[in-house]
């Protein structure tokens, strides 16, 4: 008899597991919207969700820690005339964040350290050059406040956010609806999907396709691509027979698939997370109650089952946790951020070892929050690999970074390289106009607590004066 030989993987073992009660978020009135996109995105300061507003779109900022239930007065960020589609918090400053929307725009913010008073209603930047709607958003891997959009015009734009400026107007490569757009790790291409069912590979500085492949899944419904590490194309599809389909694709070859797998039969559309550090892909499905998680290697068949986490309630969307807000004391490799349709839920994925010490096979050096380029020097054709940093001793948020306005760059923290410019008259009066307003604004919270505390003094005076009368008639 021939013995059956088991893949070795440190990763075989993976297991999710829900959080606690107390460490889910309560009473979120989560989108309803009909949108492909996850609704949600995390980093290790904050949590945003794309809730229901009325007469406009609007999205929740929760610092992490802030679990339980929350208050349904609890300040939102609503810019938008029309709903949100898709969210994303910047790589490199962890309090600023893009969102999409119907109305045709993105917006910019910066998110304050302390839970703002009121809604948060003024944008840093508004970047207004789509006609149609936006439902894609994707921030550049390694160059400072390059943002990508993709809109239901068909076209992609890749804008400097801190000048508002756009570099880049992909408009003639998809003659349909764009499904998913992804850069590679360093940021030089990106990959595509269209209602077209073409897979595409582009050069945006060059504006060129420089592969592409027709019906990597031979289905209608939508698919989603993502870069792995080595440059492969990973992707979920469906088969003519509306199956959902896995494959792996190397741009260089097109011709064959590395690896494709039938799934199951189910209209939700396969969401990919990649993490690049482990090469785990984790599939999450709109509607599905599981996350399935395969493993990518360099050997056939390059695409490795390790298990399911399932749960009784379906998804309504999903927040996936960079690496560097993970606890490493714990061994955990992902954490998701479930959402129903009243609370969001943390699922934990860990890697069950006995040793309390750092695991350095788990935990490579990962991208930190520091940018590799400038957003002329990437748009010039320069790239770069992302900065590194080492988890060993624990990942801390850096302080809020102070917000620079200039004209030149507003999210910049850092000086300008080469010679100083002198400020020149219209952007002093921009940066005292910018002072007047942040000024204004502080006013009128301090105000506003100012009349809160009144208040709570006056009920508590009116309280103490019906006790010494209560107590005086019982004497």
């Amino acid at each position: 008899m021939s013995r059956r030989v088991v893949r070795q993987s440190k990763f075989r073992h993976v297991f999710g597991q829900a959080g606690k009660a107390e460490q889910t978020y309560e009473d979120i009135r989560v989108s309803k919207v009909t949108w492909d996109s996850s609704f949600c995105a995390v980093n290790p300061k904050f949590l945003a969700i794309i809730v229901e507003a009325g007469g406009g779109g609007a999205f929740i900022v929760l610092p992490l820690a802030k679990t339980g239930r929350v208050d349904k007065n609890h300040p939102t960020v609503n810019g938008h005339t029309a709903p949100v589609l898709d969210i994303d918090w910047c790589p490199h400053n962890d309090s600023v964040i893009a969102s999409a929307s119907e109305d045709t725009t993105i917006m910019v913010w910066q998110i304050p350290d302390y839970t703002p008073v009121r809604n948060i209603t003024e944008p840093i930047v508004t970047l207004e050059g789509h006609s149609k709607r936006v439902g894609i958003l994707s921030w550049h891997p390694t160059a400072r406040n390059v943002l990508l959009s993709a809109g239901g015009d068909n076209v992609i734009i890749i804008w400097n956010v801190g000048t508002g400026e756009m570099l880049v107007s992909l408009d003639d490569m998809h003659p349909d609806v764009i499904h998913s757009v992804c850069w590679n790790t360093n940021g030089s291409l990106l990959s595509t999907t269209c209602k077209d069912k073409t897979l595409r590979v582009i050069d945006p500085r060059k504006g060129q396709v420089v592969a592409e492949r027709f019906a990597a899944h031979e289905g209608m419904r939508p698919m989603r691509a993502v870069f792995t590490r080595q440059g492969h194309i990973f992707t979920t599809g469906f088969t003519r027979m509306s199956q959902r389909e896995l494959g792996l694709w190397d741009p260089n070859n097109f011709e064959e698939p590395m690896a494709l797998q039938e799934m199951d039969t189910s209209n939700g559309v396969l969401l990919p997370f990649y993490d690049p550090d482990s090469s785990i892909v984790y599939l999450c499905g709109k509607g599905d109650s599981s996350i399935r998680y395969f493993e990518i290697t360099d050997e056939p068949p390059f695409v490795h089952y390790l298990n399911t986490f399932s749960s009784k309630e379906p998804q309504r969307g999903m927040g996936f946790m960079p690496k560097r807000g993970l606890d490493v004391s714990k061994c955990e490799i992902a954490r998701f951020y479930k959402l129903h349709e009243r609370k969001c839920e943390p699922i934990i994925m860990t890697v069950p070892r006995k040793s309390d010490l750092f695991q350095d096979d788990l935990y490579p050096d990962t991208p930190g929050p520091e940018p590799a380029l400038e957003a002329d020097e990437w748009l010039s054709g320069q790239d770069a690999d992302p900065v590194l940093i080492s988890l060993r001793d624990g990942y801390v948020p850096p302080k809020s970074r102070e917000l620079r306005v200039n004209k030149r760059n507003i999210l910049d923290v850092r000086p300008p390289a080469g010679p100083r410019r002198s400020q020149s008259a219209s952007d002093t009066s921009f940066s005292q106009q910018q002072q007047q307003q942040t000024l204004e604004t502080l006013l009128e919270e301090i105000k506003s607590l100012r009349e809160r505390v009144q208040a709570q003094e006056e009920r508590i005076t009116a309280l103490e004066n019906m006790l010494c009368e209560f107590v005086d008639g019982t004497d």
